[in-house]
């Protein structure tokens, strides 16, 4: 068990995508050794285990979610990128403080806000679809899982 919490902690912007088996959000450049994937899908048999028992899925619902998941992970990875792109080049025009070209900063800023945005309009889609074969209480299960996931990365990234 402590071997995959430690997982779960470490690996970056870990969602739901472990769910489904595919590759985890975020991965240095370069393919992953053997010995990774074997951890990933390990993680991802675990994680689907974890989800199928806490929400009360049947196989049906868990086929269903895999296969949305899959549907969104695309746009939810590309989402990611971007934002994290956007934060990192505010962080880098701001490093220079009063030298911040301030028309720059602006556009960051606009544009951070809009794809925050599209992330929640990319979460309500993706809600509409679960909604088609999960329950309002799975569903909020399902979204405290991930976000426990998430927080439990971020914490690990700011150590």
């Amino acid at each position: 068990m402590k071997k995959l919490r430690a997982l779960v902690v470490l690996m970056p912007a870990i969602m739901l995508a472990t769910v489904t088996g595919e590759a985890v959000a975020q991965r240095p450049d370069g393919p992953p050794g053997p010995r990774r994937e074997a951890l990933e899908r390990q993680l991802s048999e675990r994680t689907a285990q974890l989800v199928q028992r806490r929400l009360g899925l049947d196989e049906e619902q868990m086929r269903r979610l895999q296969v949305t998941n899959r549907q969104f992970q695309e746009q939810r990875m590309a989402l990611f990128a971007r934002e994290r792109d956007a934060r990192q080049s505010l962080r880098r025009e701001m490093a220079a403080d009063d030298q911040a070209n301030q028309s720059r900063v602006g556009q960051l800023l606009d544009q951070t806000l809009l794809l925050e945005r599209q992330r929640l309009d990319l979460i309500q889609a993706e809600q509409r679809e679960l909604a088609k074969f999960l329950t309002p209480v799975q569903r909020a299960k399902l979204l405290g899982i991930q976000t426990e996931l998430r927080r439990r990365t971020q914490d690990m990234r700011r150590r």
